[in-house]
């Protein structure tokens, strides 16, 4: 199941992961970097998984076309706020049709593992791929794989603004190549005061492999580029001229 994140957590998203020094810039310049290096004259883009729109502010800079594509309706209100210049659309990654295709599709953040099998794995490279052109760039940012998981791993977050205190904590456990992070959060706000509520984020664990045959299956070739500003590393293929498996 891809992530369909609740109104609460929707609301502190950018205030967590801020303060945890997410760099969209960075990550942005790398993206076009990646693009254009394959693709130097990409006019248009579309962000799968675009969460509140940080990618999208800024990669419609370098863009003519940019457009998103989410799931959490509230993560989608707030992408839609933030960019009101910018369609997003509500849709599933798995299984997603815009009538159109784009020089450049990207999935970042490790969304792609809330997928949930190799299948639907398959079922997203065959969507990005009926909405690329041949020569179209897919960048896919992976979450980690099985050989660097860490079992029962604790992480905490605690962000203070002038008028809010938030504080994330959680749990994750192994279930053969399936995660279930169990998430809680406490979040204290002057004028409304304490609230406590819980998420748990289903993720899977995918193989290099297993990330290259789904490309492949998708008609299109890849590399995986170790190392810059994502902590997984980066796919990126490049459509083919023929049709997918």
């Amino acid at each position: 199941m891809t992530a369909v994140y609740g109104a609460e957590f929707a609301e502190i998203y950018d205030l967590v992961y801020g303060a945890r020094g997410k760099d969209y810039a960075t990550e942005c310049a790398e993206v076009v970097r990646q693009v254009r290096a394959r693709r130097p004259d990409a006019s248009s883009l579309l962000d799968l998984a675009c969460g509140t729109g940080a990618h999208l502010a800024l990669l419609r800079e370098q863009f003519g076309t940019v457009e998103g594509l989410e799931l959490s309706e509230p993560m989608l209100a707030r992408a839609r706020a933030a960019v009101p210049d910018v369609t997003v659309h509500h849709g599933d990654m798995r299984d997603f049709g815009l009538g159109r295709t784009y020089d450049a599709v990207i999935c970042m953040f490790s969304s792609i593992g809330y997928v949930g099998s190799v299948e639907n794995l398959d079922a997203t490279l065959r969507s990005v791929a009926r909405h690329l052109g041949p020569g179209g760039v897919v960048l896919l940012e992976p979450w980690y794989f099985p050989e660097a998981f860490t079992p029962e791993y604790i992480a905490d977050d605690l962000v203070r603004t002038e008028d809010r205190v938030a504080v994330r904590v959680s749990y994750s456990v192994r279930e053969g190549d399936q995660v279930p992070i169990v998430v809680h959060y406490v979040d204290a706000l002057k004028g409304r005061g304490i609230r406590h509520f819980t998420d748990v984020h289903r993720m899977s664990l995918f193989t290099r492999d297993q990330y290259r045959a789904a490309f492949e299956r998708a008609g299109c070739s890849v590399e995986y580029v170790e190392g810059g500003p994502f902590r997984c590393g980066l796919f990126v293929g490049v459509r083919g001229d023929g049709p997918p498996e």
